[in-house]
């Protein structure tokens, strides 16, 4: 492993680490790693830049797309729980499914 890209994720996991206050080390490594590795791989274009607006909000993108994913919600909803209810997993991704269910009915 190069010491930029071990750099890189050290600062990443620590990020997760203090996101989350706390927790498992080797799951944020982990975490971090694939984060890292991941955006190594997309391409940088101008349509990549992120927006000037506050669409973004505070939140780091990859969470916002990770829950997405994750809970099968549009990349706003995810947003807009992630701003709500801030960063504490379970409570989260249990809106996420309750809203789910909610748009499936």
């Amino acid at each position: 492993m190069s010491d930029e890209r071990h750099e890189k994720i050290r600062q990443r996991a620590y990020q997760i680490w203090q996101r989350e206050g706390g927790g498992d080390p080797e799951r944020h490594w982990q975490q971090a790693e694939a984060e890292i590795d991941r955006e190594a791989t997309l391409p940088l274009t101008a349509g990549d830049a992120l927006p000037q607006t506050s669409e973004i909000a505070s939140t780091d993108i990859l969470a916002v797309e990770e829950l997405a994913m994750r809970t099968g919600i549009s990349g706003d909803e995810a947003q807009e729980l992630l701003d709500r209810l801030g960063h504490d997993r379970a409570p989260v991704e249990q809106a996420a499914r309750t809203l789910k269910r909610k748009r499936k009915s």
